[in-house]
């Protein structure tokens, strides 16, 4: 049981460290693209990465597949610069832009092409998380228990830093400082400057 804690609590540290932000930035960014009243649509969004980069971070902590660290580093900022756009281009929600019936169909297209992009950048993020955890197991017997503790703690983690973004982006909202779209620009426009910062870091690097 106190493994259990304690690889929880790694994997918790690891995701809001912020010494190694960018999981933190990825987690505002997929919520930039919602009002804080939407946050059944950033539920089905944290459901679709937590799948991607659990698959993925198990696969690679066992060893079956393996990516080069430099490859994810670079990825995971592109990750991030993606979905800041996307957010961006996608629009309000149709009920507050139109009254036809075409608004809200390509509304929905956008929120399921959100969902699928939500899961594969997951995958990404699961490989960069990999590599923490491969090397805290080093030559770990078994591997299973301490992944499930170490996933666990990232869920509480992701859920903490969601909680903040939707805080902050309801206080904004709630005290006329900042319109729904506003916001949403606002903080994917910040996400997406932060991205090019890494990416540059990256290549320069």
């Amino acid at each position: 049981m106190n493994d259990f804690f304690l690889y929880a609590e790694l994997g918790l540290r690891h995701i809001i460290d912020l010494a190694g932000y960018d999981h933190i930035v990825f987690i505002i960014a997929l919520c930039g693209g919602y009002a804080p009243r939407d946050w059944k649509h950033i539920a089905v969004l944290a459901t679709a990465f937590t799948i991607g980069h659990s698959m993925t971070l198990a696969l690679a902590t066992l060893g079956i597949i393996l990516f080069p660290t430099p490859v994810i580093e670079f990825l995971i900022p592109l990750t991030i610069g993606f979905t800041s756009l996307f957010n961006i281009v996608r629009g309000q929600h149709p009920t507050e832009t139109s009254t036809t019936l075409v608004a809200p169909a390509l509304f929905s297209l956008r929120v399921a092409m959100s969902y699928t992009l939500a899961l594969l950048f997951g995958c990404i993020h699961g490989l960069g998380f990999s590599n923490y955890l491969r090397a805290l197991l080093g030559k770990e017997a078994s591997l299973v228990f301490p992944l499930l503790s170490f996933n666990i703690g990232l869920e509480i983690g992701q859920l903490v830093i969601m909680s903040i973004a939707l805080l902050g982006g309801l206080l904004c909202v709630r005290s006329g400082v900042l319109k729904e779209r506003e916001w949403q620009i606002f903080s994917s426009g910040l996400t997406f400057g932060i991205a090019l910062t890494l990416i540059a870091k990256t290549w320069l690097w």
